[in-house]
């Protein structure tokens, strides 16, 4: 139902703003742009579809291997403690953990094409528990705001974009990314927890969200010791490798349980066009608002808007300039990664609106797009509380991410 009212107001809003420029300012280009807005977004989103196609009969082809293998049983029984407490509506040892888990971890290593699929396959076992099926239950929103506070550890891709635009050290938003990007999980996890009355002071989330904090550390220190092109270079090998020999084990275990491997894969394969398929009418939907939102000028009078009320504050007002990556975030990722690029091209790769801009990119994951794709996945309907949590997150990562720059860049 939320969805529903966001998407009306992207219309609404654009149209309004587009009649005022058309009557007030002769702007006689702005319905042209609207209108021809509509016809990319809609192709951008079948391509979008089309294009994930292979890679979601890739991986829930290795996915069925996996679990006939026995590999997501094991996961979900190394992880039953912790994942006990976060989702308690999911039984003991049930293999949707070990979904979860290689979806989350997909997210971290900054592997979004691996993680899409992989996060669309726990859906379908967490729908398979839902008891109102058109009704998003507290499993499913705990597991969005963990995908959509976008806890990454390896921002490789942000920082070959640096590099693209002439940084002069690509690799040194990377310590703030991982800082403003575990804030904003930490915050998603513990507003997603009051929601739902899940108790955060037991001894095992204590002791998991403390551990996580240290690992974190430790990768920070670790990664700070190495220079620019040593950083990306071990980044990207460690992801690569790291997905190849999740690959291989799955393969493996297949092999152990005498599965025959290939029939699995193509079991499993076959579900990914009808998933792609599945989701076109949602991207449709959510891009071309998105499209009209940003054609009609509606983006670049709110981001003045703003500037003019800090201002007013007599607060700096510089952090504005990456103000349009933090908001498009959450509706699109392709969109926010305009913006980025834009701003780097605008102030500079190395000004402090260009830094911010990548730290705003890295520190959450497009909400909207989340909500969209996996809901419309299972024919999720109501939301409740997803869009909600999944916001507060993004605000608690955009004012990290605003701290943070200041302190290493202001």
């Amino acid at each position: 139902m939320v969805l529903n009212y966001i998407w009306i107001a992207f219309f609404l809003i654009a149209f309004v703003v587009a009649v005022v420029k058309l009557l007030f300012l002769g702007d006689t280009s702005v319905f042209p742009a609207i209108m021809d807005s509509t016809f990319e977004t809609s192709k951008t989103a079948f391509e979008i579809s089309l294009g994930l196609t292979g890679v979601l009969a890739l991986w829930l082809g290795i996915m069925r291997v996996g679990e006939l293998g026995g590999v997501v049983r094991a996961m979900a029984r190394v992880l039953g403690p912790v994942f006990q407490k976060l989702f308690p509506e999911i039984p003991k040892n049930h293999p949707v953990v070990g979904n979860i888990f290689m979806n989350i971890s997909a997210n971290m290593l900054g592997l979004d094409n691996a993680a899409t699929p992989l996060g669309l396959k726990a859906m379908e076992g967490l729908q398979e528990l839902n008891t109102k099926k058109d009704t998003a239950s507290n499993s499913m929103i705990m597991f969005l705001v963990l995908n959509t506070s976008g806890l990454t550890i390896i921002p490789v891709s942000i920082m070959v974009y640096r590099a693209q635009m002439g940084a002069a050290a690509p690799t040194d938003v990377f310590v703030p990314i991982l800082l403003a990007t575990f804030f904003s999980t930490l915050a998603g996890i513990i507003v997603t927890s009051l929601y739902q009355r899940i108790n955060l002071f037991n001894r095992t989330l204590l002791l998991t969200l403390g551990g996580l904090s240290a690992a974190v550390a430790g990768i920070i220190w670790g990664f700070s010791r190495l220079d620019g092109p040593m950083m990306n270079l071990v980044g990207t090998t460690t992801a690569n490798v790291l997905l190849f020999v999740i690959i291989i084990c799955f393969l493996m275990a297949g092999i152990m349980q005498r599965v025959n491997v290939y029939e699995a894969f193509v079991e499993g394969a076959k579900g990914g066009f009808e998933t792609a398929v599945r989701i076109i009418p949602y991207l449709v939907a959510m891009l071309v608002g998105i499209g009209v939102f940003r054609a009609s000028g509606a983006m670049e009078w709110l981001i003045e808007a703003v500037t003019w009320m800090v201002s007013l504050t007599g607060l700096d007002a510089e952090w504005v300039g990456a103000l349009p990556t933090a908001i498009m975030k959450p509706l699109s990722g392709s969109g926010a990664r305009g913006m980025m690029v834009d701003a780097m091209q605008t102030y500079g790769a190395d000004s402090f609106v260009g830094r911010l801009s990548c730290i705003f990119q890295g520190s959450t994951d497009t909400t909207f797009y989340v909500l969209a794709v996996y809901f419309g996945s299972v024919g999720i309907r109501h939301t409740r509380h997803a869009v909600a949590c999944g916001l507060l997150s993004d605000l608690a990562g955009i004012v990290a991410a605003i701290a943070i720059c200041y302190l290493f860049f202001g």
